[in-house]
């Protein structure tokens, strides 16, 4: 099973993913934490976005070959960069589950704010993706995220990765 978390930074996303990924017993794969892997000085930029989720599709494939459930952590903040994931689950003769993590501004500027273990993602960052993202029309999950609610998401994830994997 191949789910994908994404959302804008801020969202909620990788806090929900890292929990979901242990809850399900899956593989957990991180832009955040490859990013971090993989350049010192980390700029955000188009270049350095592709190089991160091009080393995320070879993980994916890995957890595939490998029988493993995975959770895919990331903004997955164009289509063309989702259907590069897509295909190659195709490829694998599986399908990907989305789960989109939204918030509220207010909560976004105050996560954002805080230093987080493995996001470099300021507001600015966050802002200038939230720009260009372009929204999954496809049928997928959509959570709000608050400060308080990880058990009510987890339920809803779960019952809809149930329903949709069954």
């Amino acid at each position: 099973m191949i789910i994908i978390v994404f959302g804008l930074p801020g969202s909620g996303k990788s806090y929900f993913a890292s929990r979901l990924a242990i809850r399900l017993e899956a593989k957990y794969v991180s832009s955040d934490v490859i990013r971090k892997d993989l350049f010192i000085h980390r700029k955000y930029s188009k270049e350095e976005k592709m190089k991160v989720y091009e080393v995320m599709i070879k993980e994916m494939k890995k957890a595939v070959q490998q029988d493993e459930n995975v959770v895919l952590d990331a903004t997955f903040y164009k289509a063309n960069i989702r259907d590069k994931f897509i295909e190659t689950a195709d490829d694998y003769k599986e399908r990907i589950i989305f789960i989109e993590v939204r918030a509220d501004q207010r909560i976004i500027i105050e996560r954002v704010s805080l230093r987080r273990e493995d996001s470099d993602a300021d507001y600015s960052i966050h802002l200038s993706i939230k720009k260009v993202f372009e929204p999954l029309e496809s049928e997928h999950l959509i959570l709000q995220s608050t400060q308080e609610n990880i058990k009510e998401m987890m339920n809803k994830a779960i019952n809809y990765i149930q329903t949709s994997h069954g």
